[in-house]
């Protein structure tokens, strides 16, 4: 018996709202109540009402709702429910039920409350039964596939238009793309007409297409492009900071042809001073260039050495432009005191191979195809109680659309890397597959990454350091919550979801990684905390580093969690952001080039580009 105060709030983008009239019940360990509502949810509004309940419900535990449609169905996007709780002699008690997805069709939607997780055992079964019925509906939503052999699963869409509601761009979101999409293609073409009738005859008569949209940073590549120092810069702080590392011996593939034996000599002695770094670009031995306008492309697979000046300057030694082979003379050697053109050709060279890696190794499997498994699998395997769903949540949205998007316009066939990329016409996927047998848990995560390539500690090594300090605060931010919700490892270890969850992405998304350090199970709060730092910093700070994006990371409007505990660790986790962006703001004033990839402000909070 009492009286409860309910609010329901509706989400704020376009047609967010519905037409259709929505029923509400309270459910309690006890009891449960129809309230006699209909009401119709309007964009961005919360509506507040009273009721009086004669029975006794107990401790509420879930809201339910029903979408009642006459004659057309209008979805309905439900930010969450707040019930407070009115009783004699008991202080008025606020409880939240988050939503945050599309309310569809006319089937009944139970929304239990933020800390069901953690009464879950107190509730005769009733969650544990909500729990098996979610899970049921969402593994037949969000089903696998295998998009081409050898590399991740996806989610099982042919186009965007096959995804559950829940997963779409929302309005705005759809508006902004397709804006961006049609500036970008409206750019090219008039660029193409512009220089149509022309010819180029020399390197400055790139500059007919260098206009538009034009960034600091855009301009410094256009003066700086030819520069060694910035030729060398670009691997420790450029979009692609994830190939170069420290060497510990001369590459066997680096043979020294006869009358050069002075380059030996330099590179065994900077070798020596822990001053010597290479970058490999070997995975592109052998792929079959593309096919352009009936002409034949060219990929190179060079071998870069590079020397860290005291200054901190990192400049390059010698460019092997392809593996030696036994049937080949030894492939000659490139050095900077070559003539300027073709010292320039190849670094050129070399900048496209670093392109393809990029695009394809650092950004398209190592964000956004490992959030998409993250994604599915948290889909198929946490239910929307579970904190960890809860923590993943913003940092995976809109990324199975922009996936799938992907898949059917830029690397399909006929796509744009068929079109235009000189590994196009399936070189691209024979490096995705190559790339992902290379692929390691370890890679994946900065402090392990950066010491295995021997970059921590370089004062130049800008991406390095603002990886690290990003890597520590999320890891803070995952620990706060997941301390509040296992207080002991054992809680980890006998938690079936969270366990079913490890396994879905190591053995079934990413096919049987385990082999590749990725674990099949959690046994401590240690492990748990990692791997979800790992999936956060995947999703947010490592995707911004290799291509910049939209979403401020730490400033989601979702609230999943509710009470002073999970409030308390986000507010910790904002201002450490702060902190951080304020060192970075610090640091970049005394740089003739600033780095900014890392800065908070600039970090997405998903992978939504």
């Amino acid at each position: 018996m009492g009286r409860y105060r309910v609010r329901v709030a509706t989400g704020n983008f376009a047609f967010s709202g519905s037409t259709n009239q929505v029923q509400l019940w309270l459910v309690g360990l006890h009891a449960e109540v129809e309230l006699g509502l209909r009401l119709r949810p309007a964009r961005g509004q919360m509506e507040d009402f009273e009721v009086d309940v004669s029975e006794d419900l107990g401790p509420l535990q879930f809201v339910k709702l029903r979408k009642i449609h006459l004659l057309i169905k209008d979805a309905w996007f439900c930010n969450h429910i707040t019930v407070w709780v009115f009783e004699q002699s008991v202080e008025e008690k606020e409880i939240v039920f988050p939503c945050y997805r599309w309310v569809e069709g006319d089937s009944i939607i139970c929304l239990p409350e933020t800390t069901a997780w953690m009464i879950r055992n107190e509730s005769q079964g009733l969650f544990q039964k909500h729990q098996e019925e979610e899970l049921k509906a969402r593994r037949t939503l969000y089903g696998w596939t295998s998009w081409k052999k050898g590399i991740p699963l996806s989610v099982a869409a042919a186009s965007e238009k096959d995804l559950p509601l829940d997963a779409r761009f929302h309005e705005e979101k759809k508006v902004d793309f397709e804006r961006t999409r049609v500036v970008g293609v409206t750019e090219i073409a008039l660029k193409r007409l512009y220089t149509f009738l022309g010819s180029w005859n020399s390197l400055e008569d790139y500059d007919q297409i260098f206009w538009g949209g034009k960034s600091a940073l855009a301009k410094r590549v256009r003066l700086s492009w030819k520069d060694d120092d910035f030729f060398g810069y670009q691997f420790l702080n450029g979009v692609n900071p994830t190939l170069l590392r420290k060497s510990s011996s001369l590459p066997t593939r680096l043979l020294i042809p006869p009358g050069t034996e002075d380059l030996k000599a330099q590179l065994e002695r900077k070798l020596q001073e822990g001053c010597l770094y290479e970058v490999d670009f070997s995975l592109l031995a052998g792929i079959q260039a593309n096919v352009i306008q009936g002409e034949r492309q060219y990929l190179a697979a060079p071998l870069l050495m590079l020397k860290m000046e005291p200054d901190g300057k990192l400049l390059p030694m010698v460019i092997q432009i392809q593996l030696p082979s036994s049937d080949s003379p030894v492939p000659p050697l490139f050095l900077p005191s070559d003539p300027s053109l073709t010292w320039l050709l190849a670094k050129a060279w070399v900048k496209n191979s670093d392109f393809q890696l990029h695009e394809l190794q650092a950004h398209l499997l190592k964000t956004h195809l490992m959030a998409e498994v993250f994604a599915v699998a948290t889909m198929r395997c946490l239910p929307g109680m579970h904190p960890i769903f809860k923590l993943l949540m913003p940092h995976l949205r809109y990324t199975l659309e922009i996936n799938t998007r992907a898949r059917t316009k830029l690397i399909s066939n006929g796509g744009f890397f068929d079109q235009a990329v000189n590994t196009g016409g399936g070189g691209h996927l024979e490096v995705l597959r190559r790339a992902t047998t290379c692929l390691t848990y370890r890679s994946l995560c900065p402090p392990d990454d950066l010491a295995d390539r021997g970059l921590l500690g370089v004062p130049s090594a800008f991406y390095a350091h603002d990886a690290v300090r990003l890597w520590d605060i999320i890891s803070r931010y995952v620990q706060g919550i997941v301390q509040l919700h296992y207080l002991e490892d054992e809680l980890v270890q006998n938690d079936p979801e969270l366990q079913a969850w490890c396994r879905e992405i190591t053995e079934i998304g990413l096919c049987k990684a385990q082999e590749r350090g990725f674990p099949v199970s959690f046994q401590s709060r240690d492990e748990l905390c990692h791997f979800v730092t790992m999936c956060i910093f995947t999703c947010t700070a490592q995707h911004s580093a290799v291509n910049q994006g939209q979403v401020p990371l730490g400033h989601h409007k979702e609230q999943y969690f509710s009470g002073p505990g999970p409030q308390a660790v986000l507010n910790r986790f904002q201002e450490d952001l702060h902190t951080l962006e304020r060192e970075i703001v610090a640091r970049n004033e005394s740089l003739d080039l600033p780095y900014e990839y890392l800065k908070p402000s600039r970090i997405e909070n998903s992978i939504t580009i």
